[in-house]
């Protein structure tokens, strides 16, 4: 019996995944092999050894902008906290355009502020306001005891002041333990902003998972650059104006290892 070469077929079709010549974007993020925690850090050098000029300019332009923010009574840290990320945001434009070809440039430090702007500076003040609710439960925690001991009326006995200084370290450990998962949620959400178009809410629960489960290659990562950055140190930190542009730029391809399959 003769079949029809037009008929559709009857057989099931998978449905297959479109890929963009970027790869698959995936918005949850995936979780990746420890090594890829090195990987990260060698294609951040790669990225900068294609244009090792304008990435240490960048990398300068960023350090006396911190710098001069930082010296500014209150008002310079409250600008620093709050446009950190609109400049991480740029940062973030100018690799993706070195990855796809075009150049970098100094002024991609500025980016941010063209596009996302508003969303770059929320996620500002959602670490600004993390930081403080932080801080106040510390020092309610923490406070009373240590007023007690310092307006007790007499010199503080050996004993008290163990009980301070334990107080103290106690109080710097919950302070670190409580920073790691807002560094979870900011570390991809500038990226996941402007390059994906991600609300603040979705980016900074997409960036929390995706650190959660890639908590083995972040420790690789961080060992790595905890021994470059004595390396680079030693003399005068003068290695810092090779390893600062590599540290901006690991976040990117860790975004892009995480975010992206193909």
């Amino acid at each position: 019996m003769a079949t029809d070469p037009y008929a559709a077929p009857k057989a099931h079709v998978a449905d297959v995944t479109i890929r963009t010549p970027d790869g698959s974007f995936i918005p949850e993020g995936r979780g990746v092999s420890a090594g890829n925690g090195w990987s990260w850090i060698g294609q951040a050098w790669e990225l900068n050894r294609r244009q090792r000029g304008t990435w240490i300019g960048l990398f300068l332009v960023f350090v006396v902008i911190v710098l001069v923010l930082s010296f500014i009574p209150f008002l310079g840290s409250l600008l620093l906290a709050l446009l950190t990320p609109v400049f991480y945001g740029g940062i973030m434009l100018g690799c993706e355009a070195q990855r796809t070809g075009e150049r970098l440039e100094v002024g991609h430090l500025f980016a941010g502020f063209k596009t996302h702007t508003g969303k770059l500076v929320a996620v500002g003040v959602f670490t600004l306001v993390a930081f403080i609710v932080i801080f106040l439960v510390l020092a309610v925690i923490f406070g009373f005891s240590m007023m007690s001991i310092m307006t007790g009326g007499s010199e503080p006995s050996p004993e008290q002041i163990r009980t301070g200084m334990a107080g103290v370290l106690i109080a710097m450990l919950i302070m670190v333990g409580l920073s790691i998962p807002i560094y979870m949620a900011i570390w991809f959400s500038t990226p996941l902003i402007t390059l994906n178009n991600f609300e603040v809410g979705a980016a900074l629960k997409a960036s929390f998972f995706a650190c959660l489960k890639n908590i083995l290659p972040f420790l690789v990562w961080g060992a790595v650059m905890f021994v470059l950055g004595i390396l680079a140190s030693v003399p005068l930190l003068l290695g810092w104006l090779l390893l600062g542009p590599v540290l901006l730029a690991s976040v990117y391809t860790a975004y892009r290892d995480i975010f992206y399959a193909g």
